[in-house]
């Protein structure tokens, strides 16, 4: 089956809610750790941790210790940041850290960037973000890459370790995007494009067909020849299609209480028994929340594992994706392990046919 373009996953690396106080965190780096191997047995191109602060219920606010850690666990998938939320950082800091990353692990490094806080105000204050930081993105990206290629800077400083592999190629980096700013700068720097249609898909057609229309090689980057565009899309595989269903009410009840939940909800809800957690978050549900939440993940693959890999193939055309980025939404770590295992598995058997 040729309509198959290469499928990767976004760890979102969930806490799960009914962790004892203190074991949350472990147990998530335990099952990315789980995740990642079981993506690796099964085919997928990479795997990507997203940047995000002050989030109780997610375990991502360092993306390039998760993949150092990750990495130490896997052996031949590659590993990245989908996203580091570069303003919040200076380039100089992300060089050496993926430069290190690099050297440890070379040629299984990715680094996806964005623009978002990925916080609140008040977490972007306390991470001392600069509010206009935002504004110095497209120039930051730039000074990143000469970082990363070992190229010093006007004023003689250099990022040590260089991310150069055996081939003297440096890490490879990747704009993210919600909007069409991303894929405009994608296409001007000639870099490949991820557009986070997993949680705002509204403008994924405009934005594909702007960046592949846009796209212009570079040089100095070394970046691509041709455009290279993902997507990223919620998927639910499981044995039967009962079960995958599941899994999508779930996975809206966590996302309702998650956006809307505070200020609304009794306290403890969070933690509490699955009936007092499902009955609240049903009621913010039919509140108005499911208008919400729905039009935020319109976009998924839900089924069987030959269903899901049928809507994923349709959507790729679609969309014009050189590649997907899965993220797999099972509401427990042995369910996402299995939704990655089961397309995995479907796919190998469809090209093998």
């Amino acid at each position: 089956m040729s309509a198959h373009v290469p499928l990767s996953v976004l760890d979102l690396a969930p806490v799960d809610r009914r962790s004892a106080p203190g074991r949350g965190a472990r147990e998530t780096l335990a099952a990315s750790v789980e995740l990642a191997r079981a993506a690796e047995r099964s085919g997928y191109r990479r795997v990507w941790y997203a940047e995000h602060h002050s989030m109780p219920s997610i375990a991502s606010s360092a993306p390039a210790v998760l993949v150092a850690h990750v990495a130490a666990h896997t052996s031949t998938i590659r590993l990245g940041a989908g996203g580091v939320m570069l303003p919040n950082h200076a380039p100089l800091t992300i060089a050496e850290q993926f430069g290190t990353l690099a050297a440890a692990h070379p040629g299984r490094i990715d680094l996806g960037l964005g623009r978002a806080p990925g916080s609140d105000g008040a977490t972007s204050a306390a991470l001392r973000r600069d509010p206009s930081a935002a504004d110095t993105f497209p120039a930051d990206v730039l000074e990143l890459a000469d970082l990363l290629a070992g190229t010093p800077r006007p004023d003689g400083v250099q990022a040590v370790p260089h991310a150069l592999d055996d081939d003297g190629l440096p890490v490879p980096l990747y704009v993210l995007g919600s909007s069409l700013f991303g894929a405009r700068l994608a296409a001007a720097l000639g870099l490949p494009y991820a557009f986070a249609s997993h949680f705002a898909p509204d403008a994924l057609e405009q934005a594909m067909d702007l960046y592949r229309r846009d796209f212009t090689p570079s040089d100095r980057l070394g970046a691509l020849e041709a455009p290279h565009a993902i997507a990223a899309v919620n998927v639910f595989a499981a044995e039967d299609e009962a079960t995958a269903r599941e899994h999508v009410q779930a996975a809206r009840r966590q996302r309702a209480v998650g956006l809307f939940g505070r200020g609304r909800l009794p306290e403890g809800v969070e933690t509490a028994d699955d009936a007092t957690f499902d009955a609240a978050a049903d009621a913010l549900l039919d509140a108005g929340a499911s208008v919400h939440v729905d039009r935020m993940t319109r976009l998924a693959a839900v089924g069987t594992p030959d269903d899901v890999v049928a809507q994923l193939d349709a959507f790729a055309a679609r969309v014009g994706a050189d590649e997907l980025i899965t993220a797999h939404g099972a509401p427990t770590s042995a369910g996402r392990v299995r939704s990655v295992e089961l397309v995995g598995s479907a796919v190998g058997t469809a090209l093998a046919a």
